[in-house]
């Protein structure tokens, strides 16, 4: 999956806010048909998947489209996961996931409607938000190839507070040990770890704030509720210039050293060796990879 920086979600029934949030600069769009969608309008908000697929696919082809669908044994599911799997989508936002099997069952439906559709290579981005969820999400990530991005969430009112019991801080550090165990079983799986959720839409301070602390942790990305969190959200998670050069030239001057037959060099005054060449290569191609994103580095 690509590193995106910015997920953000637009209810389905009301898919003309998908020019906010392209105006917005999300590096992905999620159309979601679960929570944000009243029961009596969940047939609507399908209807309007495919007209906001087929917009988004036209006017920003780098943006990423998922479509949340709602969970395995509601009676909406199928429905929704039929109507999502079209051409111009990119993946399935799937909830509520508790074990490897849950996974194994959007694969077999996803087989079906993708070859229906005429698509391929659709990928899941997955909340863990249950404790089933939590206790297995080293088996979630590695269930299938379509598992492309998980998230370590943590969230005053949303799912993930009521399966925990947890009473929200904006530190975060009731949350820390879950997201931590989700965040590695990500990155062990080669899946892209994204974080969530800052419910306080006018307090773009605290959102700072707990973006940058997810990206210590280690998170690449976040999945964000309104658009103006979006510009946050990118800058935190985009590497800075000052970072840019200093990687360009910590690998430089070690390859430098190497050809010199020297396995370790100082650079200004850090002692560099092949550990510190690899993280800064890999540090730099990510780097890469999100010049490449809708909105760019």
């Amino acid at each position: 999956m690509k590193p995106y920086r910015t997920v953000l979600f637009v209810p389905a029934h009301k898919a003309s806010w998908l020019d906010k949030a392209a105006e917005a600069g999300a590096d992905a769009v999620c159309l979601d048909l679960e929570d944000s969608v009243p029961e009596e309008l969940k047939p609507a908000g399908r209807e309007q998947v495919a007209a906001g697929v087929e917009r988004m696919a036209a006017s920003h082809p780098a943006m990423g489209v998922f479509v949340r669908v709602n969970a395995i044994g509601t009676p909406h599911f199928g429905n929704d996961l039929e109507a999502a799997v079209l051409p111009g989508v990119t993946g399935i936002f799937a909830p509520k996931v508790n074990s490897a099997v849950d996974v194994l069952r959007y694969d077999t439906m996803l087989d079906f409607f993708e070859q229906r559709a005429g698509v391929s290579g659709l990928e899941y981005i997955i909340p863990v938000e249950t404790i089933h969820g939590i206790q297995n999400c080293e088996e979630i990530a590695a269930a299938s190839p379509r598992v492309g991005a998980m998230i370590g969430p943590t969230a005053e009112h949303a799912d993930i507070a009521k399966a925990v019991g947890f009473e929200w801080s904006p530190e975060g550090l009731e949350s820390m040990v879950h997201r931590t165990k989700i965040m590695l079983a990500t990155k062990a799986a080669g899946a892209h770890p994204l974080t969530a959720l800052w419910e306080r839409t006018r307090d773009l301070d605290g959102l700072r704030e707990f973006t940058t602390r997810g990206r210590k942790m280690g998170f690449r990305g976040q999945v964000v509720l309104h658009p103006t969190h979006v510009p946050v959200v990118n800058e935190v998670f985009t590497p800075d210039a000052e970072a840019i050069d200093f990687y360009r030239g910590l690998l430089e001057t070690y390859r430098e050293a190497e050809k010199r037959g020297d396995g370790a060099v100082m650079y200004g005054d850090i002692h560099v060796d092949k550990a510190h060449a690899d993280k800064a290569e890999e540090w730099l191609a990510r780097v890469d990879e999100l010049a490449d994103l809708n909105g760019g580095v």
